[in-house]
Formats: structure tokens, sequence, C-alpha cells
């Protein structure tokens, strides 16, 4: 493992550049779904970007594919429905609300992960990261209100819930035996591919068009966005942690991919025009500190079922392959 003056000197900007690219173009995914997908189109639009991405992760990983057991495969395909379930959360909450919200909503996921391992291990959490929390989801609160009082809109909801859906997908991966020590790779294919089997299936029945009748009605810009989300978002992203994770540490992988919500509130407020009111700047301000405050307080000596969290997938298709300590995406 790399000191922390190793990390600093030129190589370690080297590693740290393209992590840091792969939390920008996480955070913009929530704006390009939001420009990209309608809520008819949610399941082809998913289904269009599987088809995409799968053929060329698979070139990466086939190798690995054919070493997995039958075990393996099972509890990736179970895995895979659970993650398909993040991915319709997270896509119908974005088309539903800012991508500045969906983007911090989101990253509250880091706070529930150690909450859920807590509760099952039955071990109590410290203080400070109770504090926390209370504050992160204090910033929610105002977040959501935009310029004045209301109701959490629906689309902050279903984010929400996939951020919860996010903490059992990491809480179950981990408790599963089968899948430890499952390579990563070969296991973020499986559930990628169950999930759009899922997509797939379900799609004619919610008289959502067909994915290549969508397809054919595309343009250059609509080709470009679930291009970027496809190439950039998964693909792209995952290679680099592949590659980072072995060049630096599995902390500085997590400290930098924990930008990702700071992103997602930069790229919503200057490029998709969200409004940076008061109660929406103090309530992201508070998500950040807090989820980052959280997440240094977690004691190092975690439990074991989630300090290896082999893939976390959202609406950007981000497959966590780093080893982390004790939190979420």
């Amino acid at each position: 493992m790399r000191t922390p003056s190793q990390a600093a000197g030129p190589r370690g900007i080297l590693t740290d550049l393209p992590l840091l690219l792969v939390a920008v173009v996480w955070g913009s995914s929530f704006l390009a779904v939001k420009h990209l997908a309608t809520a008819q189109t949610v399941l082809p639009v998913l289904v269009l970007r599987f088809a995409l991405v799968l053929p060329l992760l698979g070139l990466l990983v086939h190798r690995r594919l054919r070493a997995l057991t039958r075990a393996e495969w099972i509890g990736g395909a179970l895995l895979g429905v659970i993650l398909g379930s993040i991915f319709l959360l997270e896509t119908f909450g974005a088309v539903h609300t800012s991508a500045t919200n969906a983007g911090l909503i989101i990253s509250l996921n880091m706070l529930l992960t150690p909450l859920g391992e807590s509760a099952l291990s039955r071990t109590p959490v410290p203080r400070a990261f109770l504090a926390a929390a209370g504050a992160s989801l204090l910033g929610v609160g105002l977040l959501t209100q935009g310029a004045g009082l209301r109701a959490p809109s629906f689309g902050d909801l279903l984010v929400l819930g996939a951020a919860l859906v996010r903490t059992l997908h990491v809480l179950v991966m981990g408790r599963t035996r089968s899948l430890r020590g499952t390579d990563s790779g070969a296991l973020t294919w499986v559930q990628l591919a169950s999930a759009a089997l899922v997509f797939a299936l379900v799609s004619p029945f919610t008289g959502a068009p067909a994915p290549w009748r969508l397809a054919a009605d595309w343009g250059p810009r609509q080709w470009a966005l679930v291009l970027y989300l496809a190439l950039f978002c998964t693909l792209f992203a995952f290679a680099v942690q592949m590659w980072a994770v072995r060049a630096t540490s599995p902390s500085r992988v997590s400290l930098l991919l924990g930008t990702e919500p700071l992103w997602a509130a930069v790229v919503g407020i200057a490029v998709g025009g969200d409004r940076l009111t008061v109660p929406v700047f103090a309530g992201a301000a508070l998500v950040l500190v807090g989820t980052e405050a959280g997440r240094r307080s977690v004691p190092a000596k975690a439990p074991r079922a989630v300090t290896r969290e082999l893939v976390n997938e959202g609406s950007s298709g981000r497959p966590v392959v780093a080893t982390r300590s004790s939190e979420g995406l």
C-alpha cells in the first residue's frame, strides 16, 4: 500500500486524475439520464444501455466468467434482480427530480450501509457517526424543499428508495457465502446481464415502446447520451477502478470516488439549470459534510460483511470493485 507521501507524487497524481474523472462522469450521469429517458421509456433505455455495454464488458472478463461455479452464477443472478431494482428506482427518480437532488440523496447510501450492518451484527455505531447521519438527513430535508416548504417530490422518494435498496444489495452480497472470493469483474457482468434480462422481459408488459423502435427514433443527441452512459459511466469506470485499486490504496480510491455527489450538484446547477436557493445550498452542504464525516467516523475494523463491496450499481451503471472499509458508494 502506498503511503500518503508516495500517493502525492507525480505517479499518484496520474492515478488520481482518472479516478476523479470517474467521479465526475458518475455525477453527470443523473443529468444525462434526465435528458435521455422519460417515465414511459425508462425500461427500453436501460435495455439499450446494457445491450451496448455487456458485449464490451464481456470481452474484458470472458475468461473469468468461465471459471465461475454454478452457485456463483445463481448468486450473481439473484443479486442482479436487486441491482435491477436499484436501476429502476434511480432512473425513474432522476426523471422525476432534479439532477442535483438525485446525486445528493443517493449519497445517503454511505451512511445507510454501516447502519444496516450495525443492526444485523448488533454492534453500536459511534456517536459521531449518528451526528453525521442526522446532519445528512437534515440536509436532504432542506434539499427537497426547493424555494419553499413542500413535501418531497415523487422523484426524491424514488431516489431515497434506491439508496435503501443499494444498502440491501451491499449487505446481501457481503453475507452470501457462495460469492465470497468471487472475481468482481465476472460478478459485475452476471449481475448486469441478469438485470438486463429482467428489463427486457418486463418492458413489453408496461406499454413502453420496443427498444429497437425507440432506437430507430433517436437522433444524434440521444445516441450520444446513451453511449456516454454505457461507455464512460460503466465501461470506463469499471476499467479505471480495476486498474486503480492495484495502483493505489483502496482508501484513496474510495475517497476520490466519494466526491460523486459534489459533481452531481455542480453539473446539475451549472449545466442542468437547477436553482441554487438558500435551502438547496444549505442542504447540499449538510449532505456532503455529513456523509464525509460519517464515512470517516466509522471504525477501521468494520464487520467483514461490508468490507469488500464488489459491486454497487446505480443509474450511472457504476461497478464499484475497490475494497472498502465499512462504507457504501
